[in-house]
Formats: structure tokens, sequence, C-alpha cells
């Protein structure tokens, strides 16, 4: 039977369910990587209310309650949640008994039985009747559910007896994806992961309807629905998982043509910088790159067909300091967002890895002692183009969020160097007058859902 417990914001009881499995969960939570985000994905995600923010200090922790379903592991964007846990054997009940005088050798049960515990046996001058392995049987009460004369007793958990025609699903608008139904079943095959939503699904044709997945489900998931739909919501699951398998190898195959034509696009860009020494230039490398794609990928193809590749490769960027004109007048550093410029000997100024190459420090400088150059490649026209530009201060345009490949991980907002992105109500926006236009939220988002254009 489930438990019940006070939700903190609530009047209303929210229904806390056990696993049938005794289950040691051992957690920690690294505070160094925690970063006490606003969001609190791991609070949203427990089913049972054990992640808890402490009182004092506002870090997360977890309480006994956890029976480790390791969603919080999962939606922590920082990885600093570390759980592992041990579950004990399922509980496993007495086999059914079989009362010898009623059974007519009709061979239901040996029909039923998927795991081929029940056979037919004659002994002495008793009849034929059917006899249970006790090592297969996975104690489902399927057996006695099609006995016509009901000579399969299942003892006191007899399974509660289930209107014919009907079929466990899973909602999986209300499945949270915490998998303790895949723990506690007890038939083999009957519930499985999908590999598009990550998400429990059950084969009608496998499943003992023993409802030990209804009694752990934390979100009441999983509910009796007619045998055609669930036939039919199962079939057009293993239909998405058969193209997701496809999209997949393509996807695959992309990828590794992808790294092809990154390491091209490197190798011109070595061969086309070093043959210039001017400051600014333009030049068209159509034919260069079109004959190493066709030497490197054995075959032609169209530059329209590389366009998002070769756009969505980051540009080259170079800063130096001149110290035969800088002063070390710390112009720079007072304007530097990212606080990556500091005072050294024995050069004037150094610039250390943290810079995002704004701009803004090129700008500031009186002397014009601190010069940024950019390569980069753009498709126009059908042509492929190598340009080096100097930046000769920070850059502006537009940042476009497309909500709907935004995963709402709050990467981009904890790592923005300005502090220009916030994330409220699950959107995130991008405060136009702090925004450096960095690149830095392009660059980290594991979406691709944010993309910059700047206007020089």
């Amino acid at each position: 039977m489930p438990t019940t417990t006070e939700t903190g914001n609530s009047d209303k009881t929210k229904k806390i369910y056990k696993p049938l499995r005794d289950v040691e969960v051992d957690c920690d939570i690294d505070q160094d990587k925690c970063a006490n985000c606003t969001e609190r994905p791991c609070l949203k995600v427990c089913p049972v209310d054990a992640v808890k923010e402490s009182p004092t200090d506002k870090h997360i922790e977890i309480t006994d309650e956890c029976f480790g379903c390791v969603l919080c592991r999962k939606a922590c964007p920082y990885d600093a949640i570390q759980m592992e846990t041990t579950l004990s054997k399922p509980l496993r009940e007495n086999v059914p008994n079989i009362n010898t005088k009623l059974c007519r050798q009709c061979g239901a049960c040996v029909d039923a039985c998927r795991m081929g515990a029940i056979h037919l046996v004659s002994s002495g001058t008793e009849e034929a009747h059917s006899v249970i392995d006790e090592d297969k049987c996975v104690r489902c009460g399927y057996c006695s559910r099609v006995c016509p004369t009901e000579a399969i007793k299942y003892g006191e958990i007899l399974p509660r007896s289930v209107v014919g025609g009907k079929a466990i699903v899973v909602n999986q608008k209300k499945c949270i994806g915490c998998m303790t139904c895949t723990r506690v079943c007890p038939s083999k095959g009957a519930i499985n992961v999908g590999k598009m939503n990550k998400l429990p699904y059950i084969n009608p044709s496998y499943c003992a309807r023993c409802e030990e997945c209804m009694n752990v489900c934390p979100s009441t998931a999983i509910r009796y629905s007619s045998r055609k739909r669930a036939y039919e919501g199962y079939k057009k699951i293993k239909t998405m998982e058969i193209v997701s398998e496809l999209m997949e190898k393509e996807s695959e195959k992309l990828s590794r043509e992808t790294v092809k034509i990154n390491s091209i696009l490197n190798k011109v860009t070595r061969e086309v910088s070093y043959s210039h020494t001017e400051e600014e230039f333009t030049q068209d490398i159509t034919e260069l790159v079109t004959a190493e794609i066709k030497a490197m990928v054995g075959g032609e193809l169209e530059i329209e067909d590389l366009k998002e590749i070769i756009q969505a490769t980051q540009p080259h960027r170079e800063i130096t300091v001149m110290e035969d004109t800088c002063i070390g007048c710390g112009a720079c550093i007072k304007e530097c967002p990212v606080d990556c410029i500091e005072l050294e000997m024995p050069s004037p100024v150094h610039i250390g890895e943290d810079c995002v190459y704004c701009g803004k420090c090129v700008e500031t400088c009186p002397f014009q002692s601190i010069s940024l150059k950019e390569e980069s490649f753009q498709v126009e026209d059908g042509r492929v183009l190598f340009k080096r530009r100097n930046i000769t201060g920070p850059s502006s345009g537009e940042v476009f969020i497309d909500n709907d490949s935004c995963q709402r991980c709050g990467v981009c907002v904890n790592k923005c160097p300005v502090e220009a992105m916030t994330m409220d109500n699950d959107q995130v926006t991008v405060d136009k007058d702090k925004c450096i236009f960095c690149g830095e939220c392009q660059a980290l988002c594991p979406t691709r859902a944010i993309k910059l254009e700047h206007k020089d």
C-alpha cells in the first residue's frame, strides 16, 4: 500500500510509492560543482521530495526518503550529483498451487506461460496434470487467470482479476522516467525503454498483468487500456524505434563526414593564412575546398550541402599586445568585462586564457597597442570565402534563441561572462544592453539553439 506525506507548499497529500525491492542508495553532492542554480531542476524532478534545500546555507541535500531513481542526477546540468543504487533480489512469492482434481489437462496454462515453466506430467495412477517448475516461474500469476476451472491458485496474493480485453499501458506524458517499473516487473521482455525519449513502454504480448508496475509507479502513469489501443500504441512506438535506429546511423555517418570537413577546413586555414601577410583580405577558396573534399571523402559534394557545417565552424581569433607602444596605463583592465587582463612584468599587460575576444580593450586603448585579428569562413552565392579582418571594437548584432530546440539546461545563463542571459518561466532571455556578443553562449549550447548575427 502506498504511504502519504504532506507536500511543502500545498495542502494536498502526495502519494509516495516505494519499490518492491530493498534499495541501498549511496549519494553525494559535490558542492564545488553545484552552482546553486535558481532553477533547481533536481528538486523539481524528485518524485518523493527527497531532494531539499538546506535552510541555513541554501545548499542542496538528499534525505533518507530517496529510493535511488537517479532522476536528480540526470537533471543536474553540472554533474554535481553522484548516486549509486544497489537493489536486492526481486521479492519472489510462493509458486501457484495446482489442484490436480480440478485440472482438466487442457494445456491453457502451458500455452500461456511465457517462461516455459509449466508442463503436463503423469505419474503412477494419477491422471496427467500441470506441474510448475519453481526455478523458471516468475510468479506473474498469468496461469491462474487463464485456467478455465480455477485449478491454479496463487495463495493470498492472487492478482486481481482482469476484465477480458484489457491491457496495461504507460502514459508517457505522465511518466517521469524513474524506471521503478522496470525493476519490479517479473515478466522478461514486458517493459522496454525507448531509445528516443528514454521512457518505458509495455509489450502487451509479454505483460502478465500482475499490476506490480502499477503499484509502484510514483506518478500513476501506468494504467489499464483496451488491448486494441495497447497494441496500436506498442506498434507505433516500435515503428519510431526503427526510425530512430536509422536516424542514429545517418547521424553517425554525418558526424564522421563533419569531422572530415572540419579537418579539411583546418588544413585550408593554415595554407591560406600563412600565404598572406596583409592585415585584412578576402579570398575565394571554393576550388581548393572542393579539391580537398574530393581527395579525402572520395566523391564530389556541392558547397550548398556543406553550407551548414562550414558556417558552424567557429572563427579563429588572436589578440596581441604590442609591448613597444603599451605604457601599462590600465585602461584596458578597467573595461575588460571578464577580468582577464593583468599588469605583468616584464610586459606591461598580460591577457589571460579567459578572454572572450569582445574587442572592448581594443577600442579603449589610447595608444592602439592591442590588436585583435579574426579569420573565418563564409558561404556566399555558392562560393566559399576565407576572410581575415581586424576587430577595432565591440561587436553589435542580435542573439536569436530557438525555444523549440532549447532544453532549458541553464549552461548559457551560468557561463555568460557579463550576466546578460537570464531564465524566467523556463524561457531564456538576453539583455541587449549587457550583451557583448562574444559568442560564448552559441559555442556552449549543446543543442545549437542559440545563433548570433553580427552587424559590423
